[in-house]
C-alpha cells in the first residue's frame, strides 16, 4: 500500500477475491455432496451405526457452507486488519455463539432431530458474520469486487504463501480432527467428551491468543519492513508476556474447575454424571497444552511476516508425527485421555521448535523471555488454585438448580481470579506489564 498506492491494492484485494471466492464455492458444493463419504472418513466408528452415519451426514450438509463463510470473513479481517481496524473482526465469533443460541431455543424444537436446528443455526452465522463485514470494509475504502483477472503480481505471490501459512497455524486444529476420527473407534460417547473438553479450551485461545495474533502480525510486517529487529523483539516479548499472563490462569482454571464448569454448562437432560467426569478429564489433559496453543499463535506470525511459511510447515509437519506417534502409545491405556493428552505433548513440542527457530535465525532472543516474572508467575497460580477444594462435584451439583450452580462456578473462578491478581501484585508485578512486557522496560 504504502509502496503501489490505493489503485493497486484495491486490484490485488479484488482478484484475490474472485480466485479465493471460486475455491471456496467449489469446496463448499463438493461438501455438500460428498458429505456421506466425507463423515465415514472422519468419524470411521460410526460406520456401525447406519442412523448415526446419516445423521452425521445431514449435518454436514447443513454446516459445510459455513467454511466458506467464514473463509471469506477471514479475508474481510485481514483486510480490515492492515489497515488497523480491529474491533468488527474481534466482535465476529460472537454472532456464531448468538445464532446457536438462538436456534438452540427456538429453531431446534421446531425441527426432528433437534440437532438440525442447531447445524442450520451455524449456516446462519456464517453469512452473518459475512454481512456484517460490509460496513466497515465500505468505511474504508476496500470493498472486495471479485474479479477473475490474474494481472497483478501479489496473487500469486499471496496464493504461494497463503497455504503453507495455513497447515502451519492449523496443526493443533489437525490434531484435534485426528483426535476425533480416533475417538470414534472407542467407547461411545468419546467423540462428545472430547468435542465439550475442547470447547471450552478454545474459548480462552480464541479470546486471547487469536487477538494477540491479529493484532501482532501487521505489526511485525511493518518492523520487519523497517529493518526494526530491536522494535520486533519487544512486540513478541510483549505477545509472548500476555498469553502468559492471561493464559495460564485460563489453563490452570479449567484444569482445576473442569467438572465444575462442565456440570454447570452441560449436565442436563441425557447428560449423565459420568459423561461429565469424562470430559473433565479430557479438559485437564488439553489445559496442559494450552499454553503451547498460545504460544503457537503467537510465534508462528513471526515467521509468516518474514515471509518465512516453509519453517512452521516443516515443524507442524514433525507435531503432527509426534501427536499420532504419542496418540497411538496412549489411548491403549488412557483411552480418550490419551488422545487430549498426546495433542497437548505434540503441542509443546510444536511451541519449542518455532521458538528454538526464531532464536536460531536471530530474529527473537530466548534470553529476552522474562524468566524472573514467569516464576513470580507460577507462585501466583499455586495460590490461586487452593480454593479448588471448594469445588462441588459433578454428582454434587445434580440436585442444584441452573442458578445455584452458576452462581457457584462464577464464585469460585472470580475468587480464584482475584486471588491470582492479587498475588501477582505482591510479588511484584504490575498490571501494566501487559502494555509493556519485562524484558522491554
Amino acid at each position: 500500500r504504502e509502496k503501489e498506492g490505493e489503485a493497486s491494492v484495491q486490484r490485488l484485494i479484488n482478484q484475490v477475491a474472485g480466485r479465493f471466492g471460486l475455491i471456496l464455492i467449489a469446496i463448499s458444493v463438493l461438501g455438500v455432496l460428498l458429505a456421506p463419504w466425507i463423515a465415514m472418513l472422519f468419524a470411521p466408528g460410526f460406520s456401525d451405526d447406519p442412523g448415526k452415519l446419516a445423521l452425521t451426514a445431514d449435518l454436514l450438509r447443513w454446516t459445510f457452507p459455513y467454511l466458506g463463510f467464514i473463509c471469506f470473513v477471514a479475508f474481510a479481517g485481514g483486510i480490515l486488519n492492515s489497515v488497523g481496524r480491529f474491533a468488527v473482526p474481534a466482535a465476529t465469533p460472537i454472532f456464531l455463539n448468538l445464532s446457536l443460541i438462538g436456534s438452540a431455543l427456538f429453531l431446534a424444537p421446531l425441527l426432528s432431530p433437534s440437532v438440525m436446528g442447531l447445524a442450520i443455526g451455524v449456516a446462519i452465522a456464517g453469512l452473518v458474520q459475512l454481512i456484517i463485514q460490509i460496513p466497515p470494509l465500505m468505511a474504508a475504502g476496500l470493498l472486495p469486487k471479485p474479479s477473475l483477472r490474474d494481472d497483478h503480481p501479489g496473487v500469486s505471490k499471496i496464493l504461494k504463501l497463503m497455504v503453507p501459512a495455513l497447515f502451519g497455524v492449523s496443526v493443533s486444529q489437525i490434531n484435534l480432527l485426528l483426535d476425533t476420527v480416533l475417538a470414534s473407534l472407542l467407547v461411545s460417547g468419546s467423540v462428545s467428551w472430547l468435542y465439550y473438553s475442547d470447547r471450552l479450551m478454545e474459548l480462552p485461545l480464541g479470546v486471547i491468543a487469536i487477538a494477540v495474533s491479529t493484532v501482532i502480525l501487521p505489526k511485525l510486517s511493518r518492523e520487519f519492513a523497517q529493518e526494526d529487529r530491536q522494535a520486533s523483539r519487544q512486540t513478541q516479548s510483549w505477545a509472548i508476556w500476555v498469553v502468559m499472563v492471561l493464559g495460564l490462569p485460563c489453563a490452570a482454571a479449567l484444569a482445576v474447575f473442569g467438572e465444575l464448569i462442565l456440570a454447570t454448562l452441560f449436565q442436563y437432560g441425557a447428560m449423565a454424571v459420568s459423561d461429565i467426569e469424562a470430559s473433565a478429564l479430557s479438559l485437564m489433559a488439553y489445559a496442559a497444552g494450552l499454553p503451547a496453543f498460545m504460544m503457537i499463535k503467537v510465534l508462528a506470525p513471526h515467521y509468516f511476516a518474514h515471509q518465512d511459511t516453509k519453517t512452521p510447515v516443516k515443524i507442524g509437519l514433525i507435531a503432527m508425527t509426534a501427536n499420532m506417534v504419542f496418540n497411538l502409545i496412549l489411548v491403549w491405556s488412557l483411552d480418550h485421555v490419551g488422545l487430549a493428552l498426546a495433542t497437548s505433548l505434540s503441542a509443546w513440542l510444536n511451541a519449542a521448535l518455532l521458538l528454538r527457530g526464531l532464536n536460531q535465525r536471530g530474529w527473537y532472543r530466548v534470553d529476552r523471555l522474562p524468566w524472573r516474572s514467569m516464576a513470580q508467575l507460577c507462585i501466583a497460580l499455586v495460590v490461586m488454585v487452593q480454593i479448588a477444594w471448594l469445588a462441588p462435584s459433578a454428582a454434587a451439583l445434580v440436585s442444584h438448580s441452573v442458578v445455584e450452580r452458576v452462581v457457584w462456578t462464577a464464585v469460585l473462578l472470580g475468587g480464584s481470579g482475584l486471588l491470582y491478581l492479587i498475588t501477582l501484585r505482591l510479588t511484584g508485578i504490575r498490571y501494566t506489564s501487559l502494555l509493556v512486557p519485562p524484558s522491554a522496560r
